[in-house]
């Protein structure tokens, strides 16, 4: 029962990825019949992982199809959702959907005025996105875990991880990204003497010019670690609270073939997880997205 229950977390937590096994490599394949075959890789081999050791082996060109297909085609559905609401859109008052996007906006609009300071027609719309975008991703986490593995496992897909957000580099590629508006802004607004300032001329300052000089390397340093921070921190934090989350789900999901009683609890427990993972989800897609409008209204702030 330990093995089984190891598979079957580990199954779950395996990407579908796709990727360059280096030549001289030992694949492991194994035969309807169970047998278990040796084939040694002659040349660099661009193929799908059979297991988790496959995809460390493929290094950074590993992809993990799974996590770009899910995070893309949420992301379409967000603006096809939001196009087709426009298109409805009336001055009468708003009914179904259309009430549901105003009421969104609206809420986004008003954070983004309280938060960001500066001025920049982009950030409301960024923000907008972001919400939605990680809500959608993390809302993936409420479908049973083996629903979807199982509909893509009989279409021949032996692995399948449905929430974009329990994987670190969907999130630190958000986060990332998030980073480099920070400096593209950050230069633009302050300039390069002003962005090299904010890095060497604060938090310690004096006004005698040999101690000052003294800071500067030590500024450098405090400042330097505490902006790299950001992202790393930005991008942790929703990956962490998400894979927790879905890895209860996948503990809870082990006690429905542990007897009938387990299964009782079981199902009580899934729908209490569930009930509570709501606000989960919904919180943490409102601090990526608050964290990025204070991000680039401190880009934005010329001291």
């Amino acid at each position: 029962m330990a093995g089984n229950s190891q598979e079957y977390i580990s199954h779950h937590l395996t990407n579908l990825t796709y990727g360059k096994l280096p030549a001289g490599y030992v694949r492991h394949e194994v035969a309807e019949d169970g047998t278990v075959h040796e084939h040694e890789l002659t040349t660099a081999t661009w193929t799908m992982a059979h297991n988790s050791e496959e995809a460390a082996q493929m290094g950074f060109t590993a992809v993990n199809v799974d996590s770009l297909g899910w995070s893309f085609g949420l992301g379409a559905l967000i603006m096809f959702l939001f196009w087709r609401a426009a298109k409805k859109a009336t001055t009468a008052v708003p009914t179904g959907f259309q009430n549901f996007a105003e009421m969104i906006i609206e809420f986004i609009d008003n954070t983004t005025k309280e938060a960001f300071h500066g001025h920049n027609p982009l950030v409301a719309p960024l923000a907008m996105t972001i919400f939605t975008w990680v809500f959608m991703m993390n809302f993936m986490d409420l479908i049973p875990v083996d629903v979807l593995p199982t509909i893509f496992g009989a279409m021949g897909l032996h692995f399948m991880k449905v929430v974009p957000s329990t994987d670190v580099n969907i999130t630190m590629g958000m986060s990332l990204t998030v980073f480099a508006m920070m400096i593209f802004y950050s230069i633009k607004v302050k300039g390069i003497s002003g962005f090299v300032g904010e890095l060497t001329l604060q938090p310690f300052s004096a006004k005698n010019p040999v101690v000052q000089a003294i800071f500067i390397p030590i500024n450098l340093i405090l400042e330097s670690v505490a902006l790299i921070a950001k992202p790393i921190s930005l991008a942790l934090r929703l990956f962490g609270n998400m894979y927790a989350g879905e890895m209860i789900f996948i503990l809870i999901a082990l006690m429905f073939s542990a007897g009938a009683a387990l299964a009782i609890m079981g199902g009580v427990l899934q729908w209490a997880w569930a009930v509570f993972h709501i606000l989960v989800i919904t919180l943490q897609a409102f601090i990526f997205m608050m964290l990025t409008i204070v991000y680039l209204s401190m880009s934005h702030e010329d001291h």
